[in-house]
């Protein structure tokens, strides 16, 4: 955004970890918590739900287009600053913060942080990027939480944890359904300990297991791969499906929004790069 003081993320990625360790001392738990002593969310921690049927924006690459009616929108945790947070606040827009949650990334100010030996196969596709061995909950806790507290301490209102799907992918590690749901409800924990709302991404055949403690769900491609009634769980609760269709797939808005409509999906039309350009369903 234009007149915005940008902040070393290297500075604000300490700050984070900062704010992590008081909040610890205040009821979170702490890195080194074995998964079998890990706590419930504290029932006075109370954090932003989200309501079925708000407009919506996501965008990663470029200038960020404010001029942009929307309720919500999704930017990057580590690229966003608080100034350009408030901006959006102050319009009565939500914000949720980006994190990548199952995969390392080559290019973020905490690379050093992970262990190689929880570094897997590269993610096809996406240059930077190898799978991280999510069974490891004890050496990724402290990135994590770092992450989690740096997208409270910014000001976001939730996240948007990406890549927790792994075990349906050739991540180099054996990981199991069993292992994809105990990190994900783990990640879900420690969100609402910051106050964050958090959604769940994809992941789309542990829905049923996962609705209760994710606050909505983003998916991509739903109505192009055909799965978008495996959603139902989340429609029924009254928590919020935002999909997207990516035009890489020569898909247009004709050919979902009706769906969408009736199956109560926020959609939207983007570029696979998720840059400002959108088409919303009426």
């Amino acid at each position: 955004m234009n007149n915005v003081v940008k902040i070393p993320s290297r500075l604000l990625l300490f700050c984070g970890m900062l704010v992590g360790v008081l909040s610890c001392l205040s009821g979170c738990n702490p890195p080194d918590t074995p998964e079998s002593e890990i706590k419930s969310p504290p029932s006075i921690t109370t954090w932003w739900t989200p309501q079925p049927g708000q407009t919506w924006q996501i965008q990663y690459v470029g200038e960020i287009i404010t001029a942009i009616d929307v309720d919500i929108i999704n930017l990057d945790l580590f690229e966003t600053t608080p100034q350009d947070i408030q901006y959006w606040k102050n319009r009565g827009v939500r914000v949720i913060c980006y994190l990548n949650a199952g995969a390392w990334e080559d290019w973020r100010s905490d690379h050093d942080a992970f262990p190689e030996g929880i570094l897997g196969n590269e993610y096809e596709g996406w240059p930077g990027e190898r799978w991280l061995d999510i069974r490891r909950i004890d050496l990724l806790a402290p990135i994590m939480i770092a992450r989690l507290n740096l997208c409270a301490q910014k000001g976001f209102d939730g996240v948007d944890p990406d890549n927790i799907d792994g075990y349906m992918n050739e991540t180099g590690f054996p990981l199991s359904a069993d292992d994809q749901l105990t990190y994900n409800r783990w990640l879900a924990e420690q969100a609402h300990q910051c106050g964050l709302a958090i959604g769940l991404k994809n992941d789309p055949d542990q829905v049923q297991d996962l609705v209760d403690i994710f606050d909505w769900i983003i998916t991509e491609n739903c109505f192009y791969e055909e799965w978008c009634d495996l959603l139902i769980p989340f429609i029924q609760e009254n928590k919020p499906v935002l999909d997207i269709e990516y035009t890489d797939n020569q898909i247009q808005l004709i050919d979902f929004c009706n769906q969408a409509s009736a199956l109560s999906i926020d959609a939207i039309l983007k570029h696979l790069n998720l840059d400002a350009w959108q088409e919303a369903c009426p």
